[in-house]
């Protein structure tokens, strides 16, 4: 990892982590690895940093962690907002909008009809393209190209279905309000053909939103593929406020089956826990994967906030960032198939991520100990505990006397939990200050973590990434103490790895 350095004026800026200069972002958009880039589009407001006038920003990266900020890719205007959607590459030109020399990048949007335009009130979905590698954008003169005359119709991502029927564009986008995820399919991008439509089915207490569906490997056998369909929802996580779900099942070219389906229709508040989530913090939403990604890696990035809050959050000039950039993987985990999520690093970024403090053992008893020579603002942190007779365990970071935000384990319960209420800067809005948790279990008697620190954030990646939780803080900049600590007991620390960035 590389890291830029935040000024004193802008306490909050990420080191590691996509924000925008100075205006505001949510959801991403379009993400495609291109002409030796990933690109990274995502919703923008280029007049504020409040949620407001939607169109696409854009963003190129080669190492998915040094990024260049480039302007906007395709704008709002009189008659539509851009919400959000897709891209991809039309290698063989079947949608004409390329020329005998360049094959086009296709992106497939949500338009959000303004008063000015004959279509006022509805969602619908519409194309643009772009024949210099994703830079400039033309509209398509033939928009919307897909109208079911709803106001809730929204977020397409398209991908390349081959078949026992041939290959062909698939379409998976959401019906909101409705709970259900719909599948269409198209020849050249512009004519769509209904396939059939999934859902209600587990979490259902918000908007579903922003759909994926791609297939992974089950366990690393590529002869056993598994379809992954993920959605996000606005309320109705687990820890409250926005969140993002996963099935795991069959996709034949038309229907996506589930294997993992806990409720079918209206949510049952009881089995929430039981539900399959992307992240179990409260600001990790909107996932979505990338197309075209080197070596067949399925990456995903969200947007790294909660809609309870995402407007007040105390960052200028700009506003929100984005999470890193994850590798998502499928596992047997108890005979059923779970992700797995791991920091997805460019091979090339990853030659100086020498340790800067490392510890080879340490038992910790009813106490919190300041790690001496560990300090520091950004940091990755790898660690592995072993419990002992305490009840609770884990470690401080960010901290000082009185602040510190902590990530810490209760073996009895079965819980690794992120306690923000004494983070930093909290009181912007009622909601914010939480204890989050997640369920975790041992594996191999131990707890092992790999967590990231940033100027405003903690992300959590949990026994290898079987769980994992994304926290935004706003901790003071001298607030920079790492501390173990174990209350009503001990534990021990088996093994420490810390690398400090700023």
């Amino acid at each position: 990892m590389t890291a830029s350095t935040a000024t004193t004026a802008d306490t909050f800026r990420p080191a590691l982590h996509y924000a925008t200069r100075n205006t505001w972002l949510n959801d991403p958009n379009g993400l495609i690895f291109h002409g030796g880039l990933y690109h990274l589009y995502y919703q923008n407001n280029p007049l504020d940093n409040v949620w407001g006038n939607m169109s696409w920003g854009h963003a190129t990266s080669p190492d998915l962690l040094t990024w260049t900020e480039h302007p906007v890719a395709i704008s709002c205007d009189e008659q539509e907002d851009i919400f959000s959607g897709s891209i991809v590459f039309d290698r063989h030109n079947t949608s004409g909008f390329g020329t005998a020399e360049t094959a086009p990048l296709v992106a497939m949007y949500t338009s959000a009809f303004k008063p000015a335009s004959a279509h006022h009130g509805v969602q619908a979905q519409s194309l643009a393209y772009s024949l210099d590698g994703g830079y400039t954008w033309t509209k398509h003169t033939a928009n919307p190209v897909l109208d079911r005359g709803s106001a809730e119709f929204r977020d397409p991502k398209v991908f390349r279905y081959t078949g026992e029927d041939g290959s062909y564009w698939v379409m998976v986008a959401v019906e909101a309000t409705d709970f259900q995820v719909v599948l269409y399919k198209s020849e050249d991008l512009a004519k769509w053909e209904l396939l059939s439509t999934f859902g209600p089915a587990n979490a259902t207490g918000g908007v579903w939103e922003c759909p994926d569906l791609f297939a992974l490997p089950l366990d690393g056998e590529a002869d056993n593929l598994k379809w992954v369909l993920t959605v996000n929802l606005n309320p109705g996580g687990p820890n409250d406020g926005s969140a993002g779900q996963y099935f795991v099942g069959e996709f034949d070219g038309t229907t996506f089956t589930s294997s993992t389906t806990v409720t079918e229709g209206p949510q049952d508040p009881a089995r929430l826990a039981e539900y399959q989530w992307l992240d179990w913090g409260r600001d990790y939403y909107a996932a979505v994967s990338f197309s075209d990604a080197p070596d067949d890696r399925r990456l995903m990035i969200a947007w790294m906030n909660n809609w309870q809050y995402a407007n007040q959050i105390p960052t200028s000039p700009w506003r929100s960032p984005m999470s890193l950039a994850r590798v998502v993987s499928l596992r047997t985990v108890d005979g059923k198939p779970r992700l797995v999520q791991q920091i997805a690093e460019d091979p090339a970024s990853i030659s100086n991520l020498e340790p800067s403090f490392t510890l080879e053992s340490a038992e910790i008893s009813n106490e919190t100990r300041i790690i001496d020579g560990a300090s520091g603002s950004v940091q990755r942190i790898e660690l592995t505990f072993t419990p002992g007779t305490a009840d609770d365990f884990g470690l401080i970071v960010r901290g000082d006397e009185t602040h510190g935000t902590r990530v810490g384990i209760l073996p009895a319960q079965g819980r690794l939990f992120v306690d923000r209420t004494a983070s930093g800067q909290s009181d912007f809005h009622e909601s914010f200050a939480s204890i989050d948790s997640a369920p975790i279990l041992p594996i191999g008697g131990s707890y092992r973590l790999t967590v990231v620190v940033d100027h405003c954030s903690v992300e959590v990646f949990a026994q290898g990434g079987l769980v994992t939780m994304t926290e935004l803080i706003f901790p003071s900049s001298t607030s920079t103490d790492v501390s173990l600590y174990a209350s009503g007991g001990t534990a021990t620390v088996s093994s420490l790895n810390l690398t400090t960035f700023s």
